[in-house]
């Protein structure tokens, strides 16, 4: 059976300390921890002689000053680590912890997690190759030297690279090595702990190179594990549950993210919020129950994006050349159909390319899939689609040598409406408003990610008013957006009411347009 010894880097709260070890400990795993040697002497005698009685947790034999980004953070886990293979010589795992991260599921769901596979879980992508890094430095934190810290010393800092991108003194990455980055939460085996222990001693002039490079605690693990380990037996991911915000910042939990928590598909969770005292305590009790259960459904990070991304819409970067500059056409007529209900909308499309001889293209810019011909690649993703609308508009008008077009939108996309109705060419809008049952907003969730078939029942009570409104929301957009040449029809509406704005949107006889209108089934879900 799994037995966890936790590497505990932390530099504060020694009260929170001491709890997160008694707690973790409580059950028969371990802990090895280093405070940061920065911090007041007396909050770790406070830790010391809270716990050095406790034989489940031991202390990095030595102590150093970390600060972010520098090498100094890998020393003092490696110097826990060793700590910990020398004290506790039954633990089969190593999970590297925060002081902020608290357990989400139950010890012995944690055992029985790490017992059904042997392998390795660590977030290790291609350098060079990943998108990881989103901003700032890729390349020069490795090919320079870096011995100041870019927060403490930031004008130094960028004097230092400057000067050593002035005078050539880029370096080489160790030949043998593929450098990898991912997140430094991490849970290894003993083996591979080891093995990496070994490595640091034999391995002089990586470690050398690796104490200049900046923020390494995002790659020295994650790429001396690859080097080691087979592929076969690493899972690239972390088993600890955290979220950023948009601006880059770790995304804090407070008392009622307790349901949330516990339904994602990790062990742990970071950052809990200090005040978080119910939280904390709850979850403390949490990893010593026996016979827990729990309903995985993994929406959090969907979730979150939602509901962050509320009260945003509308903003919008100014227009690119390619849109200010270009148009679809004077004289082409682009006919959008407006639908939440995709189903519904793809539906009346069919209906449409059987009566007239109008193309029809279904929901470009929100499926992926949407069959397209090929355009010279400006039609593979939805990025680039969205990119160049107005281009890739004008090349679909020319393939299908037609005057009039139609395609479907999702009600979120008014920025993509606004746009085009801008454009010189005429632009209609059908809006075709739907009934919208408890039911189908909950399938509605559960098909975008804001769900899972495990999603508790409370959660999905407080979800549904905010996704009903969110869809009241974007209608709302639409009408105030006073888009000319917009036709309503309604799924409560009768055959008759319908035809003549499906009649005007088409420019089309009122029979031909009943016809479409009179379908059966054309608003079933």
């Amino acid at each position: 059976m799994a037995k966890i010894a936790f590497i505990l880097l932390c530099h504060k709260d020694p009260d929170a300390v001491i709890a997160q070890a008694e707690s973790l400990t409580a059950v028969g795993d371990y802990m090895s921890i280093h405070f940061d040697a920065r911090a007041k002497p007396e909050h770790f005698s406070r830790i010391h002689s809270a716990l050095k009685d406790n034989p489940n947790v031991t202390f990095a034999q030595k102590r150093i000053k970390c600060g972010w980004g520098e090498w100094s953070l890998v020393q003092a886990t490696l110097h826990a680590v060793q700590a910990a293979v020398d004290a506790f010589p039954r633990a089969t795992h190593f999970y590297m912890l925060s002081g902020d991260c608290l357990a989400i599921k139950s010890a012995e769901y944690a055992h029985a997690f790490l017992d059904q596979d042997d392998c390795d879980y660590i977030e290790s992508y291609d350098y060079f190759a990943s998108d990881w890094i989103k901003t700032g430095m890729k390349e020069e934190r490795l090919i320079y030297r870096h011995f100041l810290n870019e927060r403490k010393t930031k004008w130094l800092f960028y004097k230092s690279l400057e000067m050593q991108k002035q005078l050539g003194l880029q370096r080489d990455v160790p030949s043998d090595l593929q450098m990898m980055i991912g997140s430094q939460w991490w849970c290894l085996r003993r083996r591979t702990v080891e093995w990496v222990l070994d490595f640091t001693r034999q391995r002089k002039d990586v470690m050398r190179f690796f104490r200049t490079t900046w923020i390494p605690d995002e790659t020295f693990f994650q790429t001396i594990v690859r080097h080691l380990v087979p592929e076969h037996e690493i899972r690239c991911r972390t088993l600890t549950f955290l979220m950023f915000t948009d601006y880059g910042m770790p995304v804090t939990f407070y008392n009622d993210h307790y349901d949330l928590l516990l339904s994602q598909d990790f062990l742990f969770s970071r950052k809990i919020s200090p005040e978080a005292l119910e939280l904390k305590k709850r979850l403390g009790k949490l990893y010593a129950a026996e016979g827990a259960e729990f309903q995985i459904s993994n929406e959090g990070r969907r979730l979150f994006t939602f509901l962050t991304g509320r009260g945003r819409i509308g903003r919008r970067f100014a227009r690119r050349f390619w849109e200010t500059e270009a148009s679809l056409g004077r004289g082409r007529e682009l006919m959008i159909v407006v639908c939440k209900k995709w189903h519904v909308a793809k539906r009346l499309l069919e209906h449409i390319r059987k009566t007239t001889n109008i193309p029809a293209i279904e929901y470009l810019f929100n499926e992926e899939g949407t069959e397209l011909p090929d355009l010279g690649g400006i039609q593979t993703t939805l990025a680039k689609r969205t990119r160049h609308r107005r281009a890739l508009m004008r090349m679909l008008f020319d393939y299908h040598d037609s005057d009039r077009l139609i395609i479907c939108l999702d009600p979120s996309n008014v920025d993509l409406m606004q746009d085009f109705h801008a454009d010189k060419s005429v632009t209609k809008f059908l809006e075709i408003e739907c009934d919208f049952t408890d039911e189908y907003l909950l399938g509605h969730a559960r098909r975008v990610g804001l769900a899972g078939d495990q999603t508790p029942q409370d959660t999905l009570e407080r979800l549904l008013p905010t996704i009903r409104y969110d869809i009241v929301f974007e209608n709302e957009r639409i009408r105030d957006a006073g888009f000319e040449n917009l036709d309503r029809i309604r799924e409560s509406a009768k055959v008759e009411e319908n035809v003549p704005p499906l009649a005007r949107f088409l420019d089309i006889p009122i029979d031909t347009a009943w016809e479409i209108a009179s379908q059966d089934h054309l608003f079933t879900d």
